[in-house]
C-alpha cells in the first residue's frame, strides 16, 4: 500500500474499543510520540539521523516519520528504496546493507542517486565498484566489527571486520576514486552509552591504521527503546558520550550518520487485540508470534510490562479490567503449538473471551516481521491523538 488513505482518529484507545469493538486486532498510531522520539535525535545527535527502514515500513508509520522531520532513510534493499522515494521523492536514501544482490547497487545508484553504500570484503566492494562506473560520487562505509559491550542482540557475528583489514579497505577505496568512510553497530537494544564510545575509538584507530582521514562516520543503530524493565539510560547520555568520543579526532571530527530503529518508532505503536478463548489458564489471541509478537519472542522484552485489559459491559461500556494479576500463558490464533510467547504475562485473574490487551510501544519489528500464515494478517490502523 503506497497512497495515502486518511486514517479513523479517535481521542483514545477505550474509544477504539468502545466505537470498533474489533475482533481482529488494531495498531494505533500515536503521533506526538513520534514527534518526541524524532525531536531527541535532530535536537542533540551531532549529524544526520537515518530512519532504519527496515524496523517497520508500513506506509502509515513512514508517514509519521517523515511528519516528524527525518529525512534520511536507512534503506536495506532495492525495494525498501523503492518504497521510501515513491512516498517521499525528496528523501536521502543510504544502501547500508554489507550484503546487496547482484545488480541491486548499479539501479540504486542510477534509479535513485544513491550514493552511500557499505562493504566489509572485498567481494563486495569488488561487485560496487563493478556496477558503479563512477567511484567519484560514492561515499563507500567500510563496516568494523564490535563487541557485545551492552546491547541485547549482537550485530557483529553476521557483519563487519577487523579494524585491520578494515585499513586494507579504505585503502581500496581511497585508490578507486571513492570518499573512504566508516561504520559500525555495536547491536541492538543497546543499554551502555559507553558501547559507543568504544566504538568511536575503534575507529579512529582504524582510520589511522589506514593512513586515511575518513569522509565520514556512521554510527549505526542500536539506539534502545524505552521498553520497561530494560533499564534504558536516558538519550541525553548517548548523545553526550559520542559527542565527548568524538572530540578524539581533534580539532575536527569527520560528518557523522546514526541509524535508529526502535529509538524512533517502538513508543509509537499500541496493538489492540482480542481474547477469542480462554481454557483454565490459558488465554487464544486473534494476535500471535505469527503476527505482531515475534519481538516478545526474545529473552527479557516482556519482563516489566503492566498490560491494559478492557471489558465490554452488558450496555457495551468499555471498562478498565483491574483485580488480582496471575501468570497466564498466551497463545496466537493459527494451528501451530509454537505460536505461543515463552513466557506467560501477568494478567487479571477474571480476564475472559471478549475481552481487549493492549499492548504498548509496539512499534519495532511488530508490523515488518508479521506474516499471513492460516490466513491471519493484522492490518487494520487507527490513530489516538493529533
Amino acid at each position: 500500500m503506497n497512497a495515502r488513505v486518511e486514517l479513523p482518529r479517535f481521542a483514545s484507545i477505550e474509544k477504539i474499543i468502545e466505537r470498533l469493538k474489533p475482533v481482529e486486532p488494531v495498531y494505533v498510531l500515536h503521533p506526538g510520540r513520534f514527534q518526541a522520539a524524532a525531536k531527541r535525535f535532530l535536537d542533540s545527535f551531532p549529524g544526520d539521523t537515518l530512519y532504519a527502514v527496515k524496523a517497520n515500513p508500513a506506509p502509515q508509520v513512514l508517514d509519521q516519520v517523515w511528519s516528524a522531520g527525518i529525512r534520511h532513510f536507512d534503506t536495506a534493499s532495492l525495494p525498501e528504496i523503492e518504497l521510501v522515494r515513491a512516498r517521499f521523492p525528496d528523501s536521502i536514501c543510504h544502501f547500508m546493507a554489507p550484503v546487496r544482490s547482484v545488480g541491486a547497487a548499479k539501479a540504486a545508484f542510477e534509479r535513485f542517486g544513491v550514493t552511500d553504500y557499505v562493504v566489509d570484503c572485498d567481494y563486495e566492494l569488488d561487485k560496487l565498484l563493478g556496477e558503479v562506473k563512477t567511484p567519484e560520487k560514492l561515499r563507500i562505509f567500510v563496516r568494523i566489527a564490535t563487541p557485545l559491550g551492552g546491547a541485547l542482540l549482537e550485530l557483529s557475528s553476521k557483519f563487519g571486520t577487523t579494524p585491520e583489514d578494515a585499513a586494507r579497505l579504505l585503502k581500496r577505496v581511497a585508490e578507486a576514486g571513492a570518499a573512504p568512510c566508516i561504520t559500525f553497530h555495536v547491536g541492538s537494544q543497546c543499554l551502555s552509552p559507553f558501547s559507543y564510545a568504544q566504538a568511536v575509538e575503534m575507529a579512529r584507530r582504524t582510520a589511522k591504521l589506514a593512513g586515511i582521514e575518513i569522509a565520514a562516520l556512521d554510527m549505526g543503530g542500536g539506539f534502545p527503546g524505552p521498553y520497561p524493565g530494560n533499564d534504558v539510560p536516558p538519550y541525553h547520555w548517548y548523545f553526550d558520550t559520542i559527542k565527548e568520543a568524538l572530540a578524539t579526532f581533534g580539532p575536527s571530527h569527520p560528518p557523522v550518520l546514526c541509524e535508529p530503529g526502535r529509538a524512533l518508532i517502538a513508543e509509537g505503536l499500541s496493538l489492540i487485540t482480542q481474547v477469542i478463548l480462554r481454557k483454565d489458564d490459558s488465554l487464544y489471541l486473534n494476535d500471535g508470534v505469527y503476527g505482531s509478537f515475534d519481538e516478545l519472542t526474545l529473552p527479557g522484552w516482556t519482563a516489566g510490562y503492566h498490560h491494559k485489559v478492557y471489558s465490554l459491559d452488558a450496555r457495551n461500556r468499555v471498562l478498565p479490567l483491574g483485580g488480582a494479576e496471575k501468570p497466564l500463558r498466551v497463545y496466537g490464533p493459527t494451528c501451530d503449538t509454537l505460536d505461543v510467547l515463552p513466557r506467560p504475562l501477568m494478567l487479571p485473574g477474571e480476564i475472559a473471551a471478549g475481552d481487549f490487551i493492549v499492548f504498548q510501544d509496539m512499534g519495532a519489528y511488530s508490523v515488518a516481521i508479521r506474516t499471513a500464515f492460516n490466513g491471519f494478517y493484522p492490518d487494520n490502523w487507527a490513530v489516538v491523538g493529533n
